[in-house]
């Protein structure tokens, strides 16, 4: 089936439907909903069941650049600053000693068991040379993992950073594939202008956003989540634009925004939220749909023999040399070294030989998506049993923090009160959608017979509900008890 405009809607439709009703029950079954999304696109494709034919490098490379935008600002919209000061060296040193390390001892291997040349070799390891992203937050955030010492923060700070070295990598190599008289001393200028004005501009911009944000007064609160969608394209386009890495600029931009107060910063907050989760599905359907199973079958010996050498020699190298001068526990570095989930941004980054028609161009793309499927598939459905066998999980007794006080930690300057639902309370049996509620006021958690839940517009209130209201001045509490009580 070929693509067309008259159909591409409803194909697309379907397949957004399947993947989310799948992915609702796939933890059951501890498959990464990531891996699904994938299946589901292979399955479609032309040599699947749906036989769609789609066969566009330069449409799933542009998909694809589009999405990782989305998910890298929606992961550094949720960064915690002040989870993530402590261990910011250790990050750091991570996302660029340790790709480094990774991409060259992983280029070395398949250069030795591989008739690929030395720069084809080290372009194959700079592909697959970062941590992903979209499958480190999707899967440590699905699984709700509570991790020992900051681990959790170290972990999403790598992937959230790492992407922009391994990009600048695979570009660097590429042009030593393509232009072979020039030295491998020729790419550190490159390396360090795409780096350090990226730097410069997400933190410019980070700081202009800020700006634009809080000064513009836009009529309808939906339109603030489109304003900061503009300011992130603009912070990417502009920092490709004068040379420097635009994935970098818009983490540092996204992590600044979300450590700072923005009007309508939950509205911001939400909606990213789920745009993350829709392009990751999307980006994970379209590579899905792009590769051509039948094509991966006789790469799948060499595949597995790299992937195997990735996963348990040349992560962990990275992990323990970037992490020497660092005090931290060995099973803290045993475990950091598993999570080095490859997903969906490889995978991008493989088509850049393929556009480039470079002579190895489908073999890299073939084994870089084989490396994929098995790094989610072995580490990410392993997560939690590595974790409770090193001992880096927390007890679930000391997971349990107070729901109250994860509130307040989480909204320093809101105020908060609990009301208590009688029957003579006229919001009684009553949906939360149904209630004159304030707009500048939220019903964060409804306490029910010991229980925490999270309710939504259609969570009806039942007596003897103690409901934990949020609000941002004293005065709105009266509006709120006349809503609930009166």
């Amino acid at each position: 089936m070929n693509l067309t405009i008259e159909n591409i809607l409803l194909i697309g439709s379907v397949l957004l439907l399947i993947s989310i009703i799948v992915g609702k029950t796939s933890y059951k079954f501890g498959v990464p909903t990531l891996l699904l999304f994938l299946s589901i696109g292979m399955l479609a494709g032309s040599d699947g069941v749906g036989g769609i034919i789609f066969d566009d490098p330069k449409a799933a490379q542009f998909i694809g650049i589009v999405s990782l935008n989305f998910i890298l600002f929606s992961g550094g919209l949720d960064t915690n600053w002040k989870a993530v000061k402590p261990i910011l060296k250790e990050g750091l040193v991570l996302s660029t000693l340790g790709v480094l390390l990774t991409a060259v001892s992983l280029g070395l291997f398949v250069w030795n068991v591989t008739n690929f040349t030395i720069y084809e070799s080290l372009l194959l390891g700079a592909i697959v040379s970062s941590t992903d992203a979209a499958a480190v937050f999707s899967i440590l955030r699905s699984k709700n993992l509570a991790l020992r010492e900051n681990l959790r923060p170290t972990l999403e700070l790598e992937s959230g950073s790492n992407d922009p070295m391994a990009y600048v990598l695979t570009i660097a190599f590429l042009t030593l594939v393509t232009h072979q008289d020039q030295s491998l001393t020729s790419i550190i200028p490159l390396f360090l202008q795409q780096m350090i004005f990226g730097a410069i501009a997400g933190f410019l911009f980070g700081i202009l956003s800020k700006k634009i944000i809080n000064s513009i007064k836009l009529d309808f609160e939906g339109l603030y989540p489109v304003l900061v969608i503009a300011l992130m394209f603009i912070t990417f386009s502009f920092t490709d634009f004068i040379g420097g890495n635009g994935f970098l600029a818009i983490y540092i931009c996204a992590v600044y925004l979300g450590n700072q107060n923005l009007i309508h910063k939950k509205t911001i907050l939400k909606m990213f939220d789920g745009l993350a989760w829709l392009m990751q599905i999307v980006l994970f359907l379209t590579l899905g749909l792009l590769v051509f199973p039948s094509q991966i079958v006789p790469y799948i010996g060499i595949g597995l023999i790299i992937s195997l050498f990735l996963i348990f020699i040349a992560r962990p190298v990275g992990v323990f040399i970037s992490l020497l001068f660092f005090k931290m526990k060995l099973r803290r570095r045993f475990y950091i070294s598993w999570v080095g989930l490859r997903g969906a941004v490889p995978i991008v980054f493989a088509t850049y030989p393929l556009l480039a028609g470079i002579d190895k161009a489908n073999i890299i793309f073939n084994i870089v998506f084989f490396i994929s499927v098995t790094s989610i598939l072995i580490q990410g459905t392993t997560l939690s049993i590595v974790a409770k066998w090193l001992n880096v999980a927390l007890p679930e007794e000391t997971k349990r923090l107070s729901a109250t006080d994860m509130l307040l930690e989480e909204n320093p300057k809101a105020l908060m009160q609990e009301i208590t639902i009688t029957e003579s309370c006229k919001s009684a049996n009553k949906k939360i959608v149904e209630l004159d509620f304030p707009k500048n006021a939220i019903i964060a958690l409804i306490k029910r017979e010991g229980n925490y839940i999270t309710p939504n517009g259609s969570t009806t209130i039942n007596v003897a509900d103690t409901l934990i209201v949020l609000a941002d001045k004293p005065s709105i509490f009266k509006e709120i008890n006349e809503s609930l009580k009166n």
